[in-house]
Order: structure tokens, then C-alpha cells, then sequence
């Protein structure tokens, strides 16, 4: 379905964001990292209640929801799959990061997730975990590495790919219920995007 131009009505209870898919074709050039004192650590077989808490601490404010709604059975087929892997930023002894990398498909890369929590947000260590992803993905054979983005996410979010040396060639309407109204997420979080029931 293509949305008509003008405006769309979202029902109540719903959020709507627009999705940015981005991509590149060939390894770019890192940039230097800021120092920081952060380390990456592979995580060979995520522990669900260790990535959920993970992911929401990294993402809640984002509206990151879809991994919380997921059943067990469901997240562990993902990120327990011998193609994803899984890594955590981690600052003063503490998992502060999430990566994610699938690799599924034959010859590219998704960048599942990737983000810090609000802690280490405009420290540096956000491009530290980008160079991370853009080294380990280039590592293997793909010809493709791509992610995307919302605008539920962080102001900063498109820029920072497109600085990372991703372009953009697909958007989408993203429609689905509010997290925050069923308890998935807290409902003081993402005031950026208000609740509408």
C-alpha cells in the first residue's frame, strides 16, 4: 500500500515512525576513535534475561520494543543463531553497549542494534562501538552492510550513519501499538513521542 499525500490518521493507542534504511557497498575509511575506557566483549550464547536487560536499557528511551515483546523461544532463535552475533560495550566493568551483527544473509550484514545508554551518549564511545561494527562486519565476506533508523530514536541517530559512510535508499511508515500503553515499556519513557490512547 502506498500512504496518499498529506496526512495519515494513526489510531489511539498506536505510534507511527518514519524508518530509514541505509546501506554501504564497500569498507570505508575509520575515522580515529576518542579515547575512551570502554572494551568490547563477544557474548558467544546471550542469556535472554542478560540481552533484555541490555537492550532496554540501551534502547527504552528509543522505543526500542519489538525484543521485549518477543517469546523466549522467538529471541533465542535470533540471537542465540550461529550467523548473529552479539557484543557488549563494556565501561567500568559494567555492559553499557549493545551490538548486534547478522550475518543470515548470504553475503551482507545487518547492524541489528547498536547504541550505548544514556550514560556514555556523547562520550565517544558510540563511534568507538561503530568502528567495532564496521571492522567486525568488513572482516567477513560481504559485499553489503546495512541498518536503519526511526525517528523515534536519537535526533542525532541519521546523521551519525550517514558520518559512519551509510547512504540511505529505502523509507518506510512503521505503524504499531504503543508499547507503553500494555506495560512492554515504562510510560514515562520516549517523551519525545507522546501517548496518544
Amino acid at each position: 500500500m502506498i500512504l496518499p499525500d498529506g496526512y495519515s490518521d494513526i489510531p489511539a493507542g498506536k505510534i507511527a515512525a518514519v524508518v530509514t534504511h541505509l546501506e554501504m557497498t564497500e569498507r570505508p575509511a575509520l575515522p580515529s576513535d576518542r579515547p575512551g575506557d570502554w572494551t568490547l566483549r563477544r557474548v558467544g550464547y546471550p542469556a535472554l534475561d542478560w540481552y533484555r536487560d541490555l537492550y532496554r536499557r540501551v534502547g527504552e528511551e528509543w522505543l526500542w520494543f519489538s525484543r521485549m515483546q518477543m517469546k523466549d523461544a522467538e529471541l533465542a532463535a535470533i540471537i542465540q543463531a550461529p550467523l548473529v552475533e552479539v557484543y557488549a560495550l563494556v565501561h567500568d566493568g559494567r555492559d553499557e553497549g549493545l551490538l548486534e551483527l547478522d550475518f543470515r544473509d548470504a553475503g551482507q550484514c545487518e547492524i541489528a542494534f547498536l547504541g550505548v545508554t544514556a550514560k556514555l551518549i556523547g562520550s565517544g564511545a558510540g563511534r568507538w562501538l561503530m568502528n567495532r561494527a564496521l571492522e567486525l562486519s568488513w572482516s567477513r565476506p560481504i559485499a553489503r552492510l546495512w541498518v536503519h533508523t526511526c525517528t523515534f530514536d536519537h535526533p542525532s541517530a541519521l546523521a551519525f550513519y550517514q558520518r559512519a559512510g551509510f547512504r540511505a535508499f529505502r523509507r518506510q511508515v512503521e505503524v504499531a501499538d504503543d508499547p507503553r500503553l500494555d506495560g512492554t515499556a515504562p510510560r514515562d519513557s520516549a517523551r519525545h513521542v507522546p501517548v496518544i490512547e
